[in-house]
Parts: C-alpha cells; sequence; structure tokens
C-alpha cells in the first residue's frame, strides 16, 4: 500500500511538473508573439523578442522530447542497439553543446581523456545513447550554482568498459535519494531540487539506455551541497 502511494505521488509529481514545462513556454511565447503584433517595437527589441521564444521553443521541445523518449526507450529491441558508436567523440559533441546552448566560459565544463590509443567504440542506438549523455551533463548544468564547475572524465576500465563520469559542484544528493534517483518520475524533495525545473525522467533515462547497452549509470555525492559524480559506463567493442 506505502508503495502504491508513494508510485501514485510521483505519478502526480509528474503530471504537475510536466504542465508546468508545457504551459510555462507556451505562455511565454503568446505573450511576446501578442507584443510583436500590438505594438511598434525597433529591430533590436524584436530581434531581442525572436531569441526569447527560440529559446521557449527549444525548451518546449526538450520537454516533449523527453516524454516521448521515455515511452521508446523500453520497447527497444536487440536490432535496434546494433550500431557502432565512438561515445568519446559523441561526449565531445554534446559537452560542446551543452557548453554552447548555456553560455559557459571554457572554465566551467572541462574534459579530460585518458582513454589514450584505446578504441572508445560501442555498440549502440546513436539516438538514446546521445539522450542519455545530453541528460547527464544537463543536470550537471541545471543543478550547479551560478559558477558552475563541471569535469568530464572519459577512460577505458579493465579493457572492456568505457567510463563516462561527469563531476560538478552542485547542490549535492543526501545517501537517502542517491538510490532513488533513477527511478521514473522521482526527484528528490529538497527546496534546490524542487526549484529547478525537471520531469523526473532524466536520469531515468540514463540509467534505462545504460542497461539497454549492457551497461549502467550510478550516482555518488559527499551530501547536500557538495556536488554529485554521475557515472556512465558502456561495454566497449575493439574496432575491426
Amino acid at each position: 500500500l506505502v508503495r502504491e502511494i508513494r508510485r501514485n505521488e510521483r505519478h502526480d509529481s509528474f503530471l504537475n511538473a510536466v504542465t508546468h514545462e508545457l504551459k510555462t513556454p507556451i505562455a511565454s511565447i503568446r505573450l511576446y508573439l501578442e507584443t510583436l503584433q500590438r505594438r511598434e517595437l525597433n529591430e533590436e527589441k524584436r530581434q531581442e523578442f525572436y531569441g526569447i521564444m527560440i529559446n521557449d521553443s527549444e525548451r518546449l521541445l526538450a520537454t516533449v522530447e523527453q516524454v516521448l523518449k521515455a515511452g521508446e526507450v523500453g520497447q527497444r529491441g536487440p536490432d535496434d542497439i546494433s550500431i557502432r558508436v565512438d561515445i568519446k567523440t559523441m561526449v565531445e559533441e554534446c559537452a560542446a553543446t551543452v557548453a554552447l546552448r548555456n553560455h559557459l566560459p571554457p572554465e566551467a565544463l572541462t574534459l579530460s581523456d585518458e582513454t589514450g590509443n584505446m578504441s572508445t567504440i560501442v555498440l549502440g542506438n546513436p539516438e538514446d545513447l546521445r539522450a542519455a549523455v545530453m541528460n547527464v551533463l544537463d543536470n550537471a548544468v541545471k543543478y550547479s550554482p551560478k559558477d558552475p564547475r563541471i569535469h568530464v572524465h572519459i577512460c577505458v576500465e579493465h579493457d572492456a568498459w568505457v567510463v563516462i563520469r561527469v563531476s560538478d559542484n552542485g547542490i549535492g544528493i543526501s545517501d537517502v535519494h542517491l538510490k532513488r534517483i533513477f527511478k521514473r518520475f522521482y526527484r528528490a524533495p529538497s527546496m534546490a531540487v524542487l526549484r529547478s525545473k525537471g520531469t523526473g525522467l532524466g536520469l531515468f533515462l540514463v540509467r534505462t539506455i545504460a542497461r539497454q547497452h549492457g551497461g549502467d549509470a550510478t550516482a555518488s555525492s559527499e551530501g547536500e551541497g557538495r556536488g554529485a559524480t554521475i557515472t556512465l559506463q558502456l561495454p566497449r567493442i575493439l574496432q575491426l
């Protein structure tokens, strides 16, 4: 009964979060469109409004894509996970995208590569793997303070795994929530988390995708206010 109550509470929280994530950018776009329609604005102001509406549209699209992805990943079969992907290159591209999209200075998001000359090819679904990496990076930015310090570390372990660790200096995670944050719809009930936008699907997608690819995703943190590290590991294949 307690599990069912908690499940229903997570569902309600998810619906409220998604409703907010959809309504807010829609209302913003409508407001700026009405302003453009009713008022004569100079070109500088018009471009400013266009930029805001594009950002709101991207936020709206990201929410829709995340919800759709949550429904898709559970239906993947072996034939859908059969493409060779250089995960190191993908991580580098995703990091560059996140830095550009969030206007981060060079020192805010850094990468270290300890793979040497070893292959970082994995067998998988490129779209799903990119979604997993982007969710980890987006979370690091979202839950970090105004002066984020995010570090991405890529290595090969035991000659069998490509490992990506994303560490941040953000709000951290208490021990009681570390095992729960990968559950569908779950968001830690702290004020710092609740003030941040989210649907509770991001890390669920990360772990689901990792496990479908024969890997896993884990989290570690020294506690609230002390940052967190999300680790994504995927089975490495030899490049022929």
